[in-house]
């Protein structure tokens, strides 16, 4: 064998390798440059978190750019939202959020920005039906009316989760227990995954999730639906009934979710996001996503978004005070 040929080759090679590698890290590194982040400020396994990554192939699809989503839960969502309002207003950054971004503002006693003045709303995407569901375990009722009469019975004898003081999760449970006049002790996690966990473990007794969470439970057997909070039975669930029919026509909540960008985004990004996000969740694979997981899905103006942000701000600015919900 011819040493001195086998060592320039093996030099050559490495050569080779080490300028492929070279050439491929600016090529790398412009192509996250010129993704697009999603930044959730809420934990992996969340109602968002379902939908957002249902959608994200599509949406890659339509913009022509890798979409990264970014789980940036913690301090109630600001973490998340601040990351958004710093950064640059140039078409990349995007959040995907829910009711509690108008939530906040009620429930802390400072948030570092303003909601929606610090913000661009893009769209709401559309509504997931919250429901109410049980360990099966530890709470024996099958229905409203027979969860209401334990409650009653016992007072302080139950509990409910929610993902975290101050959330929608929370503010629903909290407003049925004032529909339906009864009390149960609040035990808030850090995010929904954990408490579903520790729901279909016992430690937890009832709580309300979006359906879409919720559903796979529910089929398995692990957690056991109540009832709806919305105004019609989902077609994802069709024989459980809304808590209307139960006789709480007055327990209406749903959970929305929506798209924001940067303060000052320009009106051409802005009309490029919503054209996307159109386009995205009419592709035939999102839309059978959606039907499965329970969501209903209407993809409004960047106008009427901005109307939703006001109006559902100034409705659960009441709904916080009269349930006393309040953080540091």
């Amino acid at each position: 064998m011819n040493t001195k040929l086998t060592q320039t080759r093996r030099t050559a090679l490495r050569t080779l390798a080490a300028l492929a590698v070279a050439g491929s890290l600016p090529m790398a590194a412009q192509a996250q440059a010129n993704a697009v982040k999603l930044i959730l400020p809420n934990a992996a396994g969340s109602g968002v978190d379902t939908i957002a990554r249902a959608a994200q192939p599509a949406l890659a699809k339509v913009l022509g750019q890798s979409v990264v989503v970014d789980n940036q839960p913690g301090a109630s969502g600001v973490i998340g939202l601040q990351a958004l309002s710093r950064a640059a207003p140039d078409g990349h950054t995007f959040s995907v959020v829910s009711n509690n971004v108008v939530i906040l503002p009620h429930v802390l006693k400072s948030v570092p920005f303003k909601m929606p003045d610090d913000f661009t709303p893009i769209a709401v995407i559309g509504a997931t039906p919250l429901v109410l569901v049980a360990n099966p375990a530890k709470v024996a009722a099958g229905s409203s009316k027979d969860l209401v009469a334990l409650l009653k019975a016992k007072p302080d004898g139950y509990n409910f989760a929610s993902g975290g003081t101050g959330t929608i999760l929370h503010l629903a449970g909290e407003m049925f227990l004032d529909e339906a006049k009864v009390t149960a002790k609040h035990i808030p996690y850090k995010g929904v995954g954990q408490m579903v966990t520790d729901l279909i473990g016992g430690q937890v007794d009832f709580g309300v999730l979006g359906i879409n969470v919720a559903l796979p439970h529910m089929q398995s057997g692990a957690l056991k639906g109540i009832g709806l909070s919305s105004a019609q039975r989902s077609p994802a669930a069709p024989n459980l009934p809304t808590f209307a029919e139960q006789g709480l026509p007055g327990y209406l909540v749903e959970g929305w979710i929506a798209v924001l960008g940067p303060k000052n985004l320009p009106a051409v990004q802005v009309k490029r996001m919503h054209d996307a996000l159109v386009a995205a969740f009419d592709a035939p694979e999102v839309k059978e996503a959606m039907t499965k997981q329970g969501n209903v899905i209407h993809v409004t103006t960047p106008e009427q978004a901005l109307a939703t942000f006001r109006q559902e701000g100034a409705r659960f600015g009441e709904i916080v005070k009269k349930a006393g919900v309040t953080l540091p």
